[in-house]
C-alpha cells in the first residue's frame, strides 16, 4: 500500500484525498491541475453566456413513486397562481415564495420549527424573473432549434409547464433542504437504483441501523459497468455536498445573507474519521465523475465542429465568438493525457452487453425521475439539471460510432443529435464538477 502525504490547499485543510483513482489510470493531482489551469478558466466564462444560462425545466412534475406525506404536503406548501402584476408584491410575502417566471406562489411553513422552514423555503426558491426582452429572445430561440431535424423529444421543453430558468440568478448551494425528506430522496437512488440488493447494506445509511460490513467486497465483485454507476452516483452526490458546504448560508438580517465556507459541514459529509473512512471515497468517485464527463466533451468534438451547428442567440457576433471558444474547450478536453477507457464498458458478449446497457441507461433514466420528488424547488433545478447533463456525456459515450461517423458538410442532417436543453445541462454539469474541485483544491480560507 501506498501512503500519500497531503498538499492542504482549501478544503483539503478538512480532508485529504489523493493518488491514482479505481478502474482509471489517471491520478487526483493530474486531474486538479487540468481543471483548474486549462479547463475551468474557459467554461466559466462559456457557462456565463446567454446561450448557458438559460436552462429550459418542468418543476411541477409530480413524484411518481410515493405519496408525498412530509411538512411539503400541508397546506403551506401549496401552489398558488400568482398574477404578474402582483410578482413584486408577492416576494415580500412572508408565507409565500414566487416560482420561476413569477407566475406562481408558493407558501411553505414548518411541520416542526417555524423559523428553521422559513428560511429553508427562502433559500430554496427559484429566482425566475427575466426581462421581457428576454423571454422573446428565448422565444426566437426554440423557433430556431426547432427548425432543425433533432434526435428526441424532451418531455420537459414540449411541456406547457416548463419555464425557463436564469441559472447565474439561482446558483446551487445551501437551502436548508435536510433530515428525512432529503434522506428518502437518496435512499432510494442507492438502494433501489444502482444494481445493490437489499441484503447488502450502505455504509452510514441514516435510514438503516446496519454498519454496511462487507459493502465493498461487494461493490468490487461487481462488473466494471455497474461499479462505474455506483461511482457516478457517488460522485455526483459528493459534487452537490460540496457545493452545499461551498456556499453555506453563515449569517443573515435585514439588511444582507452572507455566504461562504463551512468547514465543519464538509467535514461532517467527508472527514475521514468523522465518516468512518467514506467521505475520501466519496470525493475519489467526483474525480472519477469528471473523468467519465471530460471524456465525453472530447468525444462530443466532431459534433460542434460542424459548420452548421451554432450557439444560437440571435447575436451573430457573439454567437461565433461563443462557439470559438467551445471549440477551444473541446480541444483542450480532448488534450488530457489520461482520459478514461470506455472501450472497457459492455465489451463483453454482444448480447449480455446490450442487455447490461439497456439497463444501463432505463435505471439511471428512474434516477432522473427520482428528481421530480425533490420538495425544495433549487434543489429540483440543479438535480434535474445535473442528472440531464450526466445522462447526455453517458448518451455521448454510447453513441461513438454515429458521431464518428458524423458527415462534416453543413446540408446533410447527422445520426445523432442534442437538444439545446441537453447542451446546456451537459456543460452546466460539467461546470458543478469542475468547481467543486476548485473549491476542494483552491486555498479558499487564507
Amino acid at each position: 500500500m501506498v501512503f500519500f502525504i497531503c498538499q492542504y490547499h482549501g478544503f483539503r485543510n478538512a480532508v485529504c484525498v489523493t493518488g491514482t483513482l479505481d478502474d482509471c489510470a489517471c491520478d487526483v493531482e493530474t486531474i486538479d491541475s487540468f481543471n483548474n489551469k486549462e479547463i475551468f478558466p474557459k467554461l466559466q466564462k462559456l457557462l456565463s453566456s446567454d446561450y448557458f444560462r438559460f436552462y429550459k425545466v418542468n418543476l411541477n412534475n409530480p413524484c411518481p413513486f410515493w405519496t408525498d406525506h412530509s411538512q411539503c404536503g400541508l397546506k403551506y406548501c401549496a401552489v398558488k397562481p400568482c398574477t404578474e402584476v402582483s410578482f413584486s408584491k408577492c416576494i415580500r410575502l412572508r408565507n409565500f415564495i414566487c416560482d420561476f417566471i413569477g407566475s406562481l406562489c408558493v407558501s411553505i411553513q414548518a411541520s416542526q420549527d417555524i423559523e428553521e422552514c422559513e428560511k429553508a423555503e427562502k433559500l430554496g426558491a427559484v429566482d425566475g424573473s427575466l426581462s421581457d426582452e428576454t423571454r422573446q429572445a428565448l422565444q426566437e430561440w426554440k423557433k430556431h432549434d426547432d427548425e432543425s431535424d433533432r434526435f428526441c423529444m424532451l418531455d420537459d421543453e414540449d411541456s406547457p409547464k416548463s419555464q425557463y430558468v436564469d441559472l447565474l440568478l439561482n446558483p446551487e448551494r445551501f437551502t436548508g433542504y435536510k433530515g428525512p425528506e432529503a434522506w428518502r430522496i437518496w435512499n432510494s437512488i442507492y438502494e433501489e437504483n444502482c444494481f445493490k440488493p437489499y441484503s447488502v447494506k450502505r455504509p452510514l445509511n441514516p435510514l438503516a441501523s446496519n454498519s454496511g460490513q462487507g459493502f465493498y467486497r461487494w461493490l468490487e465483485g461487481l462488473c466494471v459497468e455497474k461499479r462505474a454507476f455506483f461511482r457516478l452516483v457517488s460522485g455526483l452526490h459528493a459534487s452537490i455536498n460540496t457545493h452545499l458546504s461551498a456556499r453555506y448560508l453563515l449569517d443573515e438580517n435585514w439588511f444582507e445573507m452572507k455566504w461562504g465556507h463551512n468547514v465543519s459541514e464538509f467535514q461532517q459529509r467527508f472527514d475521514e474519521e468523522l465518516t468512518e473512512g467514506e467521505g475520501p471515497k466519496r470525493l475519489r468517485n467526483l474525480y472519477f465523475l469528471y473523468l467519465i464527463e471530460l471524456r465525453a466533451l472530447a468525444k462530443i468534438l466532431p459534433y460542434f465542429e460542424r459548420p452548421a451547428f451554432h450557439l444560437y442567440t440571435g447575436q451573430r457576433t457573439q454567437d461565433n465568438e461563443n462557439k470559438k471558444l467551445l471549440l477551444e474547450l473541446l480541444h483542450v478536453a480532448k488534450s488530457f493525457p489520461l482520459h478514461f477507457d470506455e472501450t472497457a464498458l459492455f465489451a463483453g458478449n454482444k448480447k449480455e452487453a446490450m442487455k447490461l446497457k439497456e439497463d444501463f441507461k432505463m435505471t439511471f433514466k428512474n434516477i432522473s425521475r427520482i428528481m421530480d420528488c425533490v420538495e425544495c424547488f433549487k434543489c429540483r433545478l440543479w438535480g434535474k439539471l445535473q442528472t440531464q447533463g450526466l445522462g447526455t456525456a453517458l448518451k455521448i459515450l454510447f453513441s461513438e460510432r454515429q458521431i464518428e461517423a458524423m458527415p462534416n458538410m453543413s446540408n446533410t442532417n447527422p445520426s445523432f443529435q442534442l437538444s439545446r436543453q441537453e447542451i446546456v445541462s451537459l456543460f452546466n454539469a460539467f461546470g458543478r464538477y469542475c468547481m467543486s474541485i476548485i473549491y476542494f483544491c483552491q486555498d479558499i480560507f487564507s
